[in-house]
């Protein structure tokens, strides 16, 4: 294609790129002031014309006529109608962008157009988009609106642009698409103004896809020659990763550049043009990982309310929540039940005991409601110890009282209990101190003569007396030591929550809540003697605090010596620590002898080199049938923090066959370190996550480092479906032992992994191709999510995605996770996931495990519910939190 001036100018340059090749011409630059009339041909290879006639004028170009061509060409040349201020070299600019538009109009119909009404291209037209919802950017008012709090005297920098079109986390993106715009424009200073600024978002909110591709072209051809070099591919691939905070790949985006030139550039011309990258996003290679579901069963699903309506008969509306709440939380309704009854039968008893005892004629109400508030007092000190008997809880669980009590939930009754135990205490120290002591003080001499055999002849003649007393000085102390404990329990002083003042810190912290927890046995002591040294009952077996506590304190005290015995007495020894990216450090040790435990359990660990005392629990991540014991601990307070400067101190850095930042193979003699720290584990103590085998069908999320129980179930399930397959196919002897095998009834596992950090993927790297590897029949379904990436079809991970794609069918890797796993980007829309179980698993109960941080609960729990009430699929949902 070549352009020509009807006058002859010498102003024209010709450039010529080889007869092969198409060229242009330009720019075009006059100094004349007179009004000329200048055409312009461009010239395709098959000799076919396009003619462009420019009415230049001393303010304006207008164009006068346009011969040949079709409406884009004219749609072009539009453009070129503009009143800048430098006429000559804006028209220029204007000539030569035309140019290479027409240019590659003209190139790009050698090629085959891309077939843009399959389903893959379908999907990424919708893709490019450089404002999405999630931007908050809004309509060009809210722009306005920040163009003027940003502005410097009427223009914008290009260090705000990204502020003002709500890319705030992604200012060199942001900076990059600027840069574009700007070269579009002919603008070479770093400011606009707000007309255009307008413009620069007319065009970044264009909702065509081939504006889009046009925007992200630009951005990567920085010279704008119409042309894109391996080195220019190279600068995205970096300025992307940097946007999706992927340093791995902004590591190798020489690499990854050179793949997609080897992808693209197939004539080895050294760069790529627009119908490339158009071929790239339209025709690449992309598996959908949804799989295929019945679309009778879609459309059935689909035409049910699976958002509820609101009810417009609020009788009817609050007895249908009733009867949901009912339904999902029967256990606990019948628990909390049985509990509250029990507290208000003891008080009522106690109460009416004392209102008919000549006591309650001195210090009246005051006395019956601090007996009754005793009697509970004595119950719920005697009923905390039992939900922390994790031997015993454990045990419980697999029996058929698992089934009718809520165990999942002991630590959240061991709180109920404590909240009961405050209400007590209150109750007994208030009506004591404030009204029963003071009224028998003011008791006259007669009121007084019953209380003799109680007080001794001579009445006590001030408050000191009472306080001073075993009764008194036990019950201060006892409320002193509770209040601290309580407090040092609370969310905020054991997460570390509160802001306090550098000595005032080590107040707070697990430490601080583990060793004023350990005040309870002090706090028995008292209570005990308390109990023993009675004003108004001295008979002995009238004194019934120590039969409340006898039998829990003694299991209790089972408990802990069965786990002091069992965590000496099975050493254990490192076989491999390694440490990842994240903070999280990995532990692989020797399986204790007699040692058995289910996926989804835990484990304490107690490091002695770290402090004696502690033990820290840790959910357990090898499979039953693994022959060692592992756990990932994630950094986050005091004691893994020196856990962690502890093993790093006997590792070595990876090798590039090894996963993770350092690592120590003690099973490996030439890696074996000289002296490695003394480790003790105690265990398997139940969780939430064990009872997934109760289900044919699994939903398995996991937040970070929550994956951790998850992984070991997704391990155990693939292992026994191996098994079972084998004694299918008579590859094993089935034997009578075999036979009484229990069944493993789960035969579908879905996967969930949602992770900020890109590093996270490796630790449970081996696993997922392990999974990808054996799982020939798709039992297991792996979904990994990275949100630190940008949602799919932001321009933003536009790159990522077409890489991910190409490395992922050339190499069979994952670009994100580095596994053959392919990742999602952003966080799942967690409805469709149900939505689509609850499709592919009509009538069918499915087990749902969720393990992460709270704030995902919530609403799990509200779909799991939604979908049991709305569809044939009944969701039950378990949750374990840290």
């Amino acid at each position: 294609m070549e352009i020509q001036d009807n006058h002859n100018d010498p102003g024209w340059e010709t450039e010529s790129t080889g007869s092969s090749r198409v060229g242009f011409s330009g720019p075009l630059i006059t100094n004349k002031r007179t009004s000329n009339k200048r055409s312009a041909r461009f010239k395709d290879d098959d000799d076919c014309y396009v003619e462009i006639t420019l009415d230049v004028r001393d303010d304006s170009v207008s164009v006068h006529n346009v011969k040949g061509g079709d409406q884009e060409t004219a749609l072009l040349a539009s453009r070129l109608e503009k009143r800048p201020s430098s006429l000559g070299s804006q028209l220029s600019f204007r000539l030569k962008q035309v140019s290479q538009e027409l240019r590659r109009m003209a190139s790009s119909k050698r090629f085959n157009k891309v077939d843009r009404s399959k389903s893959g291209a379908s999907r990424a037209l919708r893709g490019l988009q450089f404002m999405t919802k999630n931007l908050g950017a809004g309509d060009w008012s809210v722009i306005e609106a920040r163009f003027s709090e940003l502005a410097v005297d009427g223009y914008l920098p290009r260090t705000r642009f990204g502020k003002c079109i709500g890319m705030n986390e992604s200012s060199e993106f942001a900076g990059e698409l600027f840069d574009a715009l700007a070269r579009k424009r002919g603008i070479t200073t770093h400011l606009i103004s707000k007309a255009e600024l307008r413009e620069f978002w007319e065009q970044i909110t264009d909702q065509s896809f081939d504006a889009r591709l046009q925007t992200f072209f630009d951005m990567v051809d920085k010279d704008a020659d119409g042309r894109i070099t391996e080195e220019e591919v190279k600068e995205i691939i970096a300025l992307s990763a940097s946007a999706n905070k992927l340093s791995k790949i902004q590591e190798r985006a020489d690499e990854y550049a050179a793949l997609i030139m080897e992808e693209l550039d197939r004539d080895n011309l050294g760069y790529i043009e627009l119908y490339n990258l158009e071929t790239l996003l339209l025709q690449g290679p992309s598996k959908s990982t949804n799989l295929a579901t019945n679309s009778r069963v879609l459309s059935q699903l689909l035409s049910q309310k699976l958002v509820p309506t609101k009810e417009p008969n609020p009788i009817k509306r609050c007895y249908r929540r009733l009867a949901y709440f009912v339904e999902d939380n029967w256990k606990r309704i019948w628990v909390m039940g049985l509990w509250i009854s029990i507290c208000v039968g003891l008080f009522t008893w106690k109460f009416i005991q004392y209102r008919h005892r000549a006591v309650y004629h001195v210090m009246g109400y005051c006395v019956t409601t601090a007996k009754g508030a005793a009697e509970t007092l004595k119950f719920n000190m005697a009923l905390i110890l039992l939900p922390v008997c994790r031997n015993t809880i454990t045990w419980l669980r697999s029996t058929k009282l698992g089934v009718v009590v809520p165990f999942d939930d002991n630590i959240n009754f061991h709180k109920v209990c404590a909240a009961g135990i405050a209400i007590g205490v209150a109750l007994h120290a208030i009506s004591h101190l404030t009204c029963d002591f003071p009224r028998l003080l003011h008791a006259t001499d007669a009121e007084y003569e019953p209380m003799k055999k109680f007080f001794g002849e001579k009445r006590p003649d001030n408050y000191w007396w009472f306080v001073k007393g075993t009764e008194g000085w036990t019950g201060v102390v006892m409320v002193v030591l509770m209040a601290i404990a309580f407090t040092l329990a609370q969310p905020w002083f054991r997460r570390n929550q509160l802001r306090l003042p550098k000595p005032l810190k080590k107040l707070t912290g697990f430490n601080a809540f583990w060793y004023s927890h350990h005040l309870f046995i002090v706090v028995y002591v008292l209570f005990v003697v308390h109990g023993y040294h009675l004003y108004l009952t001295k008979k002995w077996y009238k004194k019934t605090t120590w039969m409340y506590l006898a039998v829990p304190i003694i299991l209790y005290a089972c408990e802990r010596l069965i786990r002091a015995f069992r965590s000496g007495y099975k050493p254990v020894r490192i076989l491999k620590v390694a440490l990842y990216p994240g903070n999280v450090l990995a532990l692989h040790v020797s399986k204790p002898q007699g040692f058995k435990y289910t996926s989804g359990q835990y484990i304490f660990v107690n490091c002695s080199a770290v402090s004696p005392f502690e033990w820290h629990p840790f959910s357990i991540t090898s499979a039953p049938s693994d022959d060692y014991v592992s756990v990932h601990i994630r950094t986050l307070g005091d004691w893994t923090s020196q856990l962690k400067a502890v093993f790093s101190k006997v590792c070595q850095p990876a090798t590039s066959d090894q996963s993770g930042l350092l690592r120590a193979d003690v099973a490996q003699a030439q890696n074996k370190p000289s002296r490695l720290p003394r480790l003790l584990i105690d265990g398997p103590y139940g969780a939430p996550a064990q009872d997934y085998k109760k289900y044919e069908v699994l939903l398995l999320v996991g937040l970070g480092i929550g994956a951790t129980p998850l992984i070991s179930i997704v391990k155990d399930v693939l292992n026994n479906i191996k098994e079972q397959k084998d004694l299918e196919e008579g590859t094993e002897e089935s034997g009578v032992k075999g036979n009484k095998r229990k069944t493993f009834a789960t035969k579908r596992a879905y996967f969930y992994w949602v992770t900020r950090e890109q590093g996270s993927f490796e630790w449970f790297r081996g696993v997922m191709n392990e999974v990808a590897e054996n799982d020939k029949d798709g039992v297991i379904e792996l979904h990994n999510y990275c949100t630190s990436v940008y949602e799919e079809g932001d321009a933003r991970s536009a790159l990522i995605q077409m890489l991910q794609t190409l490395n992922h069918a050339k190499n069979g890797v994952d670009i994100v996770s580095g596994t053959t796993v392919k990742t999602h980007f952003a966080r799942p829309n967690w409805r469709n996931v149900y939505k689509r179980v609850a499709v592919n698993h009509t009538k069918q109960r499915v087990g749902v495990f969720y393990c992460g941080a709270p704030g995902l609960t919530g609403e799990l729990k509200r779909l799991a519910q939604d979908f049991s009430h709305k569809t044939s699929t009944k969701f039950d949902f378990h949750k374990e939190n840290f």
